[in-house]
């Protein structure tokens, strides 16, 4: 018999996998549950070392001191002196949920065809049952906001949470942002050609922002007039022009900021978010009369140039917010899907270079969520807002220490595992007693 189970394990785990496709999402909050004696790091600097935290019907009801009050703890108790109490974290700019194995062309929809496709939604094409998007949560990673790639103007984002059946019970904010990739000043040459590799001005860069410029003045035109032809690209600019939608520009260099800048005065945005930001440090003072907040880009990179200090990228963070820029931490780029489970230890990176622990946790929760425009229910550990919070046994920026042991969205209590460690879980529960005789 032992022998008879070792043989058919695998071909159980195939026929389980593929009968369940995802891990099962955690039923609505059923009691209340009263978190007591932990240190909770609220969010926004503030740290109450011995914390009584409790929610209801998915929501804060209570943070405090335990030592503040002397009422009974309701519903289902959890002990949790000696441990750690943090807002969920959010991973902005990502396109967790578009792919899910780089190189299956059918598990890969981040970009569509076309240049200018401020129609596209990128939430359609997020897929709940990602495997990826469940590797998140074991480090608190909780929430994300879903992206698309490429064109000129990729598509509108949206913002989900990581514990849900399909897009439609995922999505938090449904279309909160337009996303435009700025034309680059520079390229470099292509040595594969013959030309000199070294960065040069980009002859068409003029162009390009003409372009993009004559495509928004298209847009206001169209949505004054009487519209009698339907536009699906010039429609979806209304929401922009009108300050309900939010408009992140990925930029680098210093030019281009400053014409980002320029752009956001001369067709009136209101809320313009910088997505990257490499050089936004020398123009930080421009940045905040602006009122620009900045996603700044991955934490653990090499500098760009070689007369920059080999530590800019992992300073940058604390450069801006100590001249007053909102900040907050992103991660896209190479290995995109995998890095965003390491949020944390960016944030945590950014803490050996400058920013207080509480300033840099603020960078993967308040800070965000006030970018993102989801501060009324998310960021902090406030009475009022969702419950999507987790407990650690150790620091949740440190990756030495740092060890999720239950994690709550909107206060359902999550799993923290694989559904090929469910599955694995069955199959020993079902078949462990029947190997052993």
């Amino acid at each position: 018999m032992k022998n008879l189970t070792k043989y058919i394990l695998p071909v159980l785990l195939f026929f389980a996998g593929t009968a369940i496709a995802q891990q099962t999402p955690a039923p609505p909050q059923d009691e209340a549950i009263s978190i007591v004696g932990a240190t909770a790091h609220i969010g926004n600097g503030e740290v109450i070392e011995n914390s009584l935290i409790i929610f209801e019907n998915g929501k804060l009801t209570t943070v405090t001191d335990v030592n503040s009050t002397d009422r009974q703890y309701p519903g289902k108790i959890i002990d949790a002196k000696g441990k750690h109490v943090y807002p969920g974290f959010i991973s902005p700019n990502s396109t967790l949920g578009l792919v899910e194995i780089d190189a299956v062309v059918q598990s890969d929809d981040e970009d569509e065809l076309g240049e200018l496709l401020p129609h596209v939604r990128s939430i359609i094409a997020y897929n709940a049952e990602s495997q990826v998007v469940e590797s998140m949560r074991p480090n608190g990673v909780l929430v994300g906001q879903i992206t698309p790639r490429g064109g000129r103007i990729s598509g509108t984002s949206s913002i989900v949470q990581f514990d849900a059946w399909n897009w439609e019970d995922a999505v938090l904010k449904e279309d909160d942002g337009l996303h435009i990739n700025w034309p680059n000043s520079v390229s470099r040459g292509r040595w594969w050609q013959g030309e000199d590799p070294g960065i040069k001005p980009n002859d068409d860069y003029s162009k390009d922002l003409e372009e993009l410029g004559s495509f928004f003045r298209n847009a206001k035109a169209y949505l004054a007039g009487p519209m009698e032809e339907a536009n699906l690209p010039f429609q979806a600019m209304e929401d922009v022009f009108n300050g309900n939608k939010r408009v992140y520009i990925h930029a680098d260099s210093e030019k281009e900021i400053i014409d980002v800048l320029a752009f956001k005065k001369e067709h009136g945005l209101k809320n313009v978010v910088l997505v990257g930001g490499y050089d936004s440090f020398k123009i930080a003072d421009q940045l905040k009369s602006a009122e620009v907040p900045v996603l700044v880009g991955r934490v653990h990179e090499t500098p760009q140039m070689e007369d920059q200090d080999y530590d800019l990228p992992y300073k940058l963070a604390y450069l801006l917010n100590q001249q007053g820029i909102l900040v907050g931490l992103e991660s896209s780029g190479d290995m995109e899907r995998m890095n965003s489970r390491n949020l944390p230890f960016y944030a945590g990176t950014v803490t050996g270079y400058g920013a207080s622990k509480e300033d840099a946790l603020k960078m993967i929760t308040s800070n965000t969520a006030k970018i993102l425009g989801i501060d009324d229910s998310l960021g902090t550990l406030e009475a009022g807002k969702d419950a999507t919070l987790f407990i650690s046994e150790g620091d949740a920026l440190d990756m030495r220490t740092n060890k999720v042991l239950q994690a709550f969205i909107q206060g359902r209590e999550i799993s923290l595992e694989s559904h090929q460690t469910e599955l694995a879980k069955r199959y020993t529960d079902k078949y462990g007693q029947l190997e052993k005789k």
